[in-house]
């Protein structure tokens, strides 16, 4: 039988903090702690932010630094990049899953009755369901709604996107890397609302669209599993939606797309008779398309 086993994370920070930090004088432990603490705010903060954060001076913030072993905050950020970079990939998941419920026929259907039912339990708490009121007012005053999605979450936003042009909100979609995100980051507007599905990892397309989001002055809704991250903090929504994927297993997409659904359903609902305009004038202009060419 093929090894299915992942290679286990090389925490090179977290070894160096555990190693020295109890070594330190009370202010350079007060910042190694911080950083091990909060390691995605680490990397896109500077010395005199990380300074600010924990009452000290920024010399200190680098004094602490190069006590745990980096030549500087450079280099310290480039290990923690390193780190955040050799995540369990997709392909990984799948097999630890496939694994693990190749017992029988009936744990694959368990596995994820089980997992979207936990989820929808969540989704249905108080706390949830005041977020998810908090969401649909904004995206009902919204000028346009912009779908952030990398991978998988880039297809949900393609899908929903299409579901709110539907129902009389223009919809944008923020699902590519590199220039080809950067285009579509263009056509961002004051008094859009941005919808993110985004879990712990800081990556470069999502803060650089949180940053254009923020200086836009552009509210978010946070579609995700993580409670401390980057973007958790920069929220002006959160929604807890449970996606499964524990000890390297594949988390449950679907889960996302009920999360979406209810906020467009509830937007049709509430503006039914935008919806049923825009939902006619959509059939008469797929009937002229239709129509039988003229001789």
């Amino acid at each position: 039988m093929a090894d299915v086993r992942i290679k286990k994370r090389i925490d090179v920070f977290g070894e160096r903090y555990r190693a020295r930090a109890h070594t330190l004088p009370p202010g350079l432990q007060t910042v190694a702690s911080y950083i091990q603490n909060n390691r995605e705010a680490a990397l896109d903060a500077t010395a005199m932010e990380i300074a600010a954060a924990t009452e000290v001076s920024d010399a200190t913030v680098i004094r602490a630094v190069q006590a745990l072993g980096f030549a500087g905050l450079r280099d310290m950020k480039k290990t923690l990049e390193a780190w955040f970079g050799t995540s369990v990939n997709s392909e990984e998941k799948m097999i630890t899953t496939v694994s693990e419920l190749s017992c029988d026929m009936t744990s694959g259907m368990d596995f994820v009755l089980d997992g979207h039912k936990r989820a929808c339990d969540a989704l249905a708490e108080p706390a949830n369901r005041q977020a998810i009121s908090e969401a649909i007012a904004l995206l009902a005053g919204a000028r346009q709604v912009a779908l952030f999605g990398i991978n998988a979450s880039g297809i949900l936003a393609e899908y929903s996107a299409r579901l709110f042009t539907r129902i009389g909100i223009p919809a944008i979609c923020l699902n590519r890397s590199g220039i080809a995100l950067a285009e579509q980051l263009i056509g961002l507007q004051r008094g859009d609302v941005l919808i993110m599905m985004a879990q712990k990892s800081a990556h470069r397309e999502g803060k650089t669209t949180v940053h254009e989001a923020k200086r836009l002055g552009i509210p978010i809704i946070l579609l995700t599993n993580a409670a401390e991250s980057f973007f958790t903090r920069e929220a002006t929504v959160v929604i807890n939606v449970p996606r499964g994927g524990e000890n390297g297993r594949m988390p449950l997409h679907g889960t996302v797309l009920v999360c979406l659904e209810m906020l467009i359903l509830s937007i049709a609902s509430a503006s039914a008779s935008r919806t049923m305009k825009t939902m006619k004038r959509i059939q008469d202009l797929n009937k002229a398309l239709n129509a039988p060419r003229s001789k």
